[in-house]
């Protein structure tokens, strides 16, 4: 009962970190900008494709809760997404930037991991 307790809170957490970075891509918050696009290099036009990855990875686990599988499935896909952007801030030399993408490819991966403990 305990693990599903972590489960629910850290997938609730996560679920709300990726729809507030989703919005911020879609508002081009500045400072997402600035680093998304001017430091790493990704055009403006695939921010709504970005956000649309945090936002179904964040639906994804939220049902995930109801439906193990699916919320295994979008664990892993954020586990992809977020390797993704690892690789895109070391290719544009923004080691600074990558940190927030290795905290939330950590979350993502805890998750996963969670959703199979509690199985």
């Amino acid at each position: 009962m305990r693990m599903n307790t972590v489960y629910l809170v850290i997938t609730g957490l996560v679920a709300l970190m990726l729809a507030l970075s989703g919005l911020g891509k879609l508002r081009r918050d500045p400072r997402q900008v600035k680093v998304i696009h001017e430091t790493v290099g990704v055009p403006l036009q695939y921010f709504p494709l970005l956000a649309a990855c945090e936002f179904g990875g964040a639906l994804g686990l939220v049902v995930g809760i109801w439906s193990p599988p699916l919320g295994f499935a979008a664990g892993i896909g954020l586990v992809l997404y977020f390797v993704g952007a690892i690789v895109s801030h070391l290719r544009g030399a923004d080691f600074k930037g990558v940190g927030s993408a290795v905290f939330m490819l950590v979350l993502a991966a805890g998750v996963v991991t969670l959703r199979v403990l509690t199985m």
